[in-house]
């Protein structure tokens, strides 16, 4: 049995009731107040739910996760961040990068629900959620958004409207290094698309040792808001093949 939570309250149960089956469902109900939305990633939880139901909270073990050092880049991918006439921004464009992450992708229908981007919305306004956006010839072309709390970045979600866009956002994200950048990126989940650029599974509990390090430390200064800028051959990565 899962518990319910009440809306008001912002306490979680230990992680380590989470069900095996599904993987990491821990509770249901609450809501996504901006206090709870914070007690719980910082508590390795996130909300994951469709239009309908009711709001579920998850702790999957094992969980994916992609430390900036370990990001692995192609060849194609280097070459389109030297010469695709690409500019990135940060807190740019918040609203149009979650309604692109909402948007349905072929047969599959959107877990970004009307009161989850409404709940993120507020949290980039009070400063925990960000977005990281691309640009080619002023258009949006990709992106990314999630929670930041210390050097930890939870990322949420990511659109494409060109090829290989969201992959920038997220190399541009990961080499943010030295004190201005994340130690740690969320996956959430594993798919192909993040395998490919180096995210792995760890266990549940040594992804919360991890969040207990680098969640207390100074906020990562690299996802304030930063103006629309071309991408320079700073942030063009080292090719791997």
């Amino acid at each position: 049995m899962i518990r319910w939570l009440q809306a008001g309250d912002t306490s979680f149960p230990p992680t380590a009731n989470a069900l095996p089956e599904p993987n990491g469902l821990l509770a249901a109900g609450g809501d996504l107040s901006p206090e709870r939305l914070l007690v719980a990633y910082g508590a390795g939880i996130f909300p994951w739910f469709e239009e309908g139901q009711p709001i579920l909270w998850w702790a999957p073990d094992p969980r994916a996760i992609l430390l900036p050092e370990e990001v692995r880049v192609s060849r194609s991918l280097g070459k389109t961040m030297r010469n695709g006439r690409l500019e990135v921004s940060v807190n740019q464009a918040f609203p149009q990068v979650i309604e692109a992450c909402a948007a349905p992708r072929g047969e599959a229908g959107t877990w970004i629900t009307a009161s989850m981007a409404a709940a993120y919305a507020r949290l980039n306004e009070l400063g925990h959620a960000h977005s990281v956006e691309i640009w080619r010839d002023g258009a949006l072309v990709g992106g990314l958004y999630g929670v930041a709390i210390g050097r930890v970045f939870f990322g949420e979600s990511m659109f494409s409207r060109s090829r290989d866009a969201s992959k920038v956002a997220l190399v541009w994200l990961a080499r943010q290094t030295g004190p201005c950048g994340p130690r740690l990126i969320d996956c959430q989940l594993p798919s192909s698309h993040l395998e490919s650029m180096g995210s792995r599974m760890i266990s549940r509990s040594k992804f919360e040792s991890l969040l207990a390090e680098y969640c207390s430390q100074e906020p990562a200064a690299c996802i304030g808001p930063r103006p629309r800028r071309p991408l320079s051959w700073h942030d063009t990565p080292v090719e791997s093949g």
